[in-house]
């Protein structure tokens, strides 16, 4: 018999760019030797949690596939076949992702199989495509969080560029200035990126000399010109400066989110939040990394759209506040409680709780649970039952979406 409350082992990841306080202080641990930059939950073959059943942990994967009906339910059975369809992360960012993008579902298909073809090992370096899977992502601000967003209208960054008065600049400028609209960023871009050593060392250095001369100095680029310096400073002779200077700057508020659909061009520049994405690692760079970059393949996952950044809408129902997306795979809720309870809706597919403030006890049937910040437990869908939660704290639902049509 399947439990109905199975608490979780979570893997951390250890990238350059994490925070060696951010997680640690979530969980009220020490600052950690190591940047901590993700936590994963999920079943995710590279980092799969591990979930405890009759007193032993084991990977999250095997018990998945050992059991998938009760696991997972009938009805994400059907729709995605026996494996948990999301992945959800506690992400802290002290210092800037490279910029990057994933892919739709049909080119993530295309792109592994064509590289499985040419023999490339799973971990290859230049490997673009890790699976078959698209990755539609979701990212909830726990703290002030900056990010690089989409390209920004192309008027606005032809005056920032001007600003920066960079003769190297002036190929660049040209490109927006003088393609045919619906091709000055894919022009831009490919310039950018595909020119001469040379060229690209020189756009890159004198971008880097111009932001940090103008650090600091009040203007309409105020922040961004701030941004260009460090990125300058982190990443000396990367091109990518340039392209991170035409995306749009986004500062997201605690509690506010951001769906990152296929084809968006982003990075992440600061700050911890809650991610939630489709169980998928493909990322394909553009910059501002010493990782492969697929120039031919990332030029033609892109969306060369240029607008402004829309914050991911909310429902409330109750005390759920849900962030509404089009992803099939997943949906993510945030509860703010002060000590009285809350009771989540049936469960009819697999579900993932994680506390990031506080402490719980969760209740549903006739086991209960101890959720403190930091943790998380995996909700079967055997048995459906509802979950309650009582406790007071911050705690975010990571499950299924519900099928079109559903209220």
């Amino acid at each position: 018999m399947t439990r109905l409350l199975l608490p979780l082992k979570n893997p951390i990841r250890n990238y350059p760019w994490g925070s060696s306080t951010s997680l640690a202080a979530i969980r009220g641990e020490p600052a950690s030797a190591v940047p901590e930059a993700e936590l994963w939950m999920g079943a995710h073959p590279s980092a799969p949690s591990e979930v405890e059943t009759s007193g032993a942990w084991r990977s999250l994967v095997m018990a998945v596939q050992e059991n998938p009906e009760a696991m997972l339910g009938p009805r994400v059975m059907a729709t995605h076949g026996p494996q948990l369809p999301f992945l959800l992360k506690l992400l802290a960012a002290a210092e800037p992702l490279s910029l990057q993008a994933h892919p739709s579902a049909e080119r993530a298909q295309e792109g592994f199989f064509r590289e499985n073809l040419l023999g490339i090992p799973l971990d290859a370096p230049h490997r673009s495509y890790k699976d078959a899977s698209h990755k539609p992502e979701l990212i909830c601000a726990l703290t002030p969080f900056h990010a690089l967003v989409g390209f920004r209208e192309v008027a606005a960054t032809i005056r920032l560029l001007e600003s920066l008065a960079t003769p190297a600049l002036g190929p660049l400028l040209e490109a927006l200035t003088l393609s045919p609209a619906d091709r000055a960023l894919r022009t831009f871009f490919g310039l950018a990126i595909t020119a001469s050593p040379n060229f690209r060392h020189e756009i890159a250095e004198g971008t880097r000399t111009a932001c940090s001369a103008r650090r600091g100095q009040p203007g309409e680029f105020e922040r961004e010109l701030a941004w260009g310096a460090r990125i300058g400073e982190l990443y000396p002779g990367d091109p990518g400066i340039v392209v991170a200077l035409a995306l749009n700057l986004v500062v997201l508020a605690p509690g506010e989110a951001l769906y990152l659909p296929a084809g968006n061009l982003h990075a992440y520049l600061e700050g911890t939040g809650v991610e939630i994405m489709a169980s998928s690692d493909n990322v394909l760079r553009g910059g501002l990394t010493a990782k492969h970059v697929d120039v031919p393949e990332l030029m033609d996952v892109l969306d060369f759209h240029a607008a402004a950044v829309p914050l991911a809408p909310t429902v409330t129902r109750g005390r759920e506040v849900e962030y509404r997306t089009p992803a099939p795979e997943f949906t993510l809720s945030r509860l703010d409680l002060g000590g009285e309870g809350a009771a989540l809706g049936p469960v009819t597919g697999p579900e993932i709780l994680v506390a990031t403030a506080g402490m719980f006890n969760v209740q549903r049937g006739s086991e209960t649970a101890r959720l403190e910040a930091g943790g998380a437990l995996f909700v079967p869908a055997a048995s459906g039952g509802a979950v309650t939660l009582a406790g007071t704290g911050t705690v975010f639902r990571a499950r299924v979406s519900d099928p079109p049509g559903a209220p």
